[in-house]
């Protein structure tokens, strides 16, 4: 049988944006795919000529290489990642591959996970009325096929083939041996309690293999990352698990949400099944929204990784704010202020300038520290930092971490601190106040950063935490925010620094 290629996609206008039925991330094959290396062509024969359904382009292509065949006949992928917008037709793909398993293949225990029981239930009911309907998959059943008991739920073939549900939990496939496996969603597994009891179910099948279908996840879906990460770092370098395949649609990082082609890239059924004019309205809704709406857009639509959920700077209009000519502060010395924080734990800090030149405020990162004990370093070198630059401004939030600093030199009663003309001073406005005029200068595009990996990384560190009607910052996991703490006060300080004395004219 020669190599079957996924049907071209057709639309009456041929200007139409198309999805993209290559995903932008995915494991290269061992060899070249055929029918005699790959099942996937036939699930594709399968889905076309037995269940009657032609299977999309994306999901032709990733049947074909998901199915990858070891020379010896088992799986190449022991674990396949399958990472794809929403509405793109992932549960039908599940649904096939399921029928193929349980009527093809013959596999005596096929399970599927999802987030809840009635969630994986309506998939199971629809797998079941699919067979049912369908006269050449009814003729396998038996007059017992279905087991409704709630928590007992079976579909079983006259082959004996099974498929049963469960929900994601840590009893999921615990004393059975399954032999192939779906996760539905893999995004909202916030703990490996699932994936210790499901795939270790399957430790004693040579052959097994298990599919994890989801869209991109956040900072909660813990096991969706480390499987991701795994896979990009085998795809990137070769080292790694080779029996980890990942197939992820999704558009590049930092996309606009109204780009089409960042949209096709993560919606392969873009123009036949999903409307451009309904990504594209949201997109807009989207923008105009920021926060909350916008990350859950980018994860949602376009497949991308975001922080978190309820980000604090919108990450995209901090994109925006980059500039490739970053002013020179040292020439707007009588405009310059600084601001100093410290990590929680210690180990790091960062003094940023800002300064209000003609309306907008420029921002630098002036010096960082790292390191344990690294607060050591910042007393000895922050006074000579200070006397160099000469900022109208010094100050710290006097509730944070860097106020032990700040205090122990403001008890140095040096006659060389502070400095002449430098007012240094605890923030001792709002902090909620700080945090949340940074984030509306970076929407109004009223800021201008240099593109610095540090403020970068701190700033998609930080999250909402809120007080009430107002927020500030917090950090995830481990992760340092000290660059974006020193960020705000700074843009606080120099926004209302007074106006600097008239200039000498001469006569």
């Amino acid at each position: 049988m020669p190599a079957q290629q996924p049907r071209p996609l057709t639309n009456s206008e041929p200007d139409a944006p198309r999805g993209s039925v290559t995903p932008r991330l995915w494991t290269p094959p061992l060899r070249d795919l055929t029918p005699e290396t790959s099942y996937g062509f036939d699930v594709i024969d399968f889905a076309r000529d037995v269940v009657g359904i032609e299977l999309d382009s994306w999901q032709q292509w990733v049947m074909i290489h998901a199915g990858e065949l070891l020379p010896d006949g088992r799986p190449r992928f022991r674990v396949a990642l399958i990472i794809v917008a929403r509405q793109n037709g992932k549960t039908l793909l599940s649904k096939i591959l399921t029928l193929y398993w349980m009527f093809v293949e013959q596999h005596p225990l096929i399970l599927s996970t999802s987030a809840t029981l009635s969630y994986a239930k309506e998939s199971w009911i629809s797998v079941i009325q699919m067979a049912k309907d369908n006269p050449y998959l009814k003729a396998e059943l038996g007059p017992r096929a279905v087991r409704a008991s709630i928590g007992e739920e079976e579909f079983r073939t006259l082959a004996g083939s099974r498929y049963k549900i469960a929900a994601a939990n840590r009893r999921a496939g615990r004393s059975l041996t399954v032999h192939r496996l779906i996760l539905d969603e893999l995004r909202e597994h916030h703990s490996w309690d699932t994936w210790n009891a499901a795939v270790h179910a399957m430790n004693a099948v040579p052959g097994g293999q298990v599919v994890a279908i989801s869209n991109m996840g956040d900072d909660t879906s813990v096991v969706l990352d480390s499987l991701r990460s795994a896979a990009i770092e085998f795809i990137e370098s070769g080292v790694g698990d080779p029996r980890l395949g990942l197939f992820e649609y999704s558009a590049p990082p930092g996309s606009d949400p109204s780009d089409v082609a960042a949209l096709a890239m993560a919606n392969p059924s873009l123009g036949d099944r999903v409307d451009p004019d309904a990504l594209l309205g949201a997109a807009a809704r989207a923008k105009a929204a920021g926060g909350l709406e916008l990350a859950g857009h980018l994860t949602e639509v376009m497949c991308m990784r975001v922080s978190k959920l309820d980000s604090a700077i919108d990450p995209t209009a901090w994109a925006a704010c980059a500039s490739t000519t970053p002013l020179d502060l040292a020439e707007h010395r009588d405009k310059v202020a600084l601001c100093l924080d410290v990590s929680l734990s210690g180990d790091h800090a960062t003094l940023v300038a800002a300064a209000v030149v003609d309306g907008v405020v420029h921002v630098e990162v002036v010096a960082a520290w790292a390191g344990f004990g690294c607060t050591k370093a910042l007393r000895a070198d922050l006074p000579d930092l200070i006397r160099e630059i000469r900022p109208r401004a010094f100050g710290w939030f006097p509730a944070g971490p860097a106020a032990a600093v700040a205090a122990d030199l403001a008890d140095r009663g040096s006659r060389d601190w502070p400095p002449r003309r430098v007012v240094v001073e605890e923030i001792r406005g709002d902090t909620a106040a700080a945090c949340m005029s940074l984030a509306e200068q970076i929407s109004t595009k009223d800021l201008r950063h240099p593109d610095d990996p540090l403020l970068n990384q701190h700033t998609a560190n930080a999250g909402r935490l809120w007080r009430g009607d107002s927020w500030v910052y917090q950090r995830r996991g481990a992760s340092a925010i000290d660059g974006v703490y020193a960020l705000a006060g700074a843009v606080q300080l120099a926004r209302t620094l007074p106006p600097g004395p008239p200039a000498l004219v001469a006569l």
